[in-house]
């Protein structure tokens, strides 16, 4: 199976009445501010190419009218490009007539939206089962699956309650549940959890990254919070005025912002939170043969200092997801990295 599951090629969006002639003069230079002034357009979207990677979360952000939310509902072409491509599993989805994106929708891709979008006169069995009804799954299949996933998200016992007897963040277990019972292959999250108190926020933050270690799902997340997209992010695209600043993994953001929008972005992170081990380690071990620790390539620093720290060691052997050692951290370099975070963060 490839690596990339959605190419987006040369993706452009303009809202109003002569979008291509309007696409012509945004080719040319003409910026978001003054297409609307002066010829009464919108840009949505200018030129945006992008791969998206199979079973990854991929978080797109931006402030708002970036562009984020735009480029999401052209994945299930709820909104029709002005110009571009976009191919998933090699399939071009804007040569699909009527049938086939309906199809489409109701069975490769699943949305989970911000307002919940629950039907308030169903109770959260006939909810989460939603999905599965349009399909028109058997019956039973559709009891038994919905059941399933209430479970999964936490809600077993709640199954004829109805939405306005939940809390938020109780309902919008209800919506993740109904998006994974139609065992799509791509999740769409538009601001799903912005809604939410940060310590309800927080926890499904966990249970989304909880599931995907078992479901390995394509996860298209859009938000506006940094620590959000860092979080939860295996690669995150940075949108600004319609157009891709960048797009990388959260490593790639840190320590090499495009710009100067990514890095205003990018200022008042942690670093510690979210560098790797693989970040700083080096190839040679450390002359010392002292007591010595084990972490996994892909650990925060913050976890290798607690680590080195608690098990009294002196340097770090860093391993990859199959044991195999690929480099070492010695404790100098691991004390610089931190006081020159600690410094960064206190300018």
């Amino acid at each position: 199976m490839s690596d990339i599951k959605i190419r987006i090629e040369h993706l452009s969006k303009i809202f109003g009445k002569r979008p291509a002639a309007m696409l012509e003069k945004v080719d040319a230079g003409i910026g978001k501010q003054e297409l609307l002034d002066q010829h009464g357009h919108v840009l949505g979207l200018h030129d945006i190419n992008m791969e998206l990677h199979n079973r990854h979360i991929e978080v797109v952000m931006g402030l708002s009218g970036s562009g984020k939310s735009t480029l999401i509902r052209h994945i299930n072409r709820l909104i029709e490009p002005t110009a571009g491509a976009i191919h998933i599993d090699g399939e071009d989805i804007l040569a699909m007539n009527e049938r086939q994106l309906r199809e489409f929708r109701q069975r490769k891709t699943a949305m989970v939206f911000q307002n919940f979008a629950l039907l308030p006169h169903r109770t959260v069995l006939e909810n989460v089962a939603f999905g599965l009804t349009i399909q028109g799954q058997p019956k039973a299949k559709i009891r038994e699956r919905a059941g399933f996933w209430l479970e999964r998200v936490g809600l077993a016992g709640f199954e004829g309650h109805y939405p306005a007897q939940l809390s938020g963040g109780m309902q919008q277990r209800v919506g993740l549940a109904r998006a994974l019972a139609c065992d799509a292959d791509i999740l769409m999250m538009d601001e799903a959890f912005s809604a939410l108190d940060p310590l309800i926020r927080s926890d499904m933050q966990d249970l989304l990254l909880d599931l995907q270690e078992e479901l390995h799902k394509t996860i298209l997340f859009i938000t506006h919070d940094l620590d959000e997209a860092l979080k939860i992010g295996d690669r995150i695209a940075i949108m600004n005025d319609g157009r891709l600043v960048q797009h990388g993994t959260p490593q790639d953001i840190l320590l090499a912002p495009a710009d100067d929008y990514v890095e205003r972005f990018v200022a008042d992170v942690n670093r510690t939170r979210v560098l790797l081990a693989k970040s700083i380690m080096v190839d040679e071990k450390p002359a010392e043969e002292s007591p010595f620790i084990t972490v996994q390539e892909d650990e925060t620093i913050d976890h290798v200092l607690h680590a080195l720290l608690s098990e009294d060691g002196s340097f770090v052997i860093v391993e990859d997801s199959q044991g195999r050692k690929v480099g070492y951290i010695d404790k100098e370099t691991l004390a610089e990295t931190v006081f020159q975070e600690s410094q960064r963060s206190a300018a």
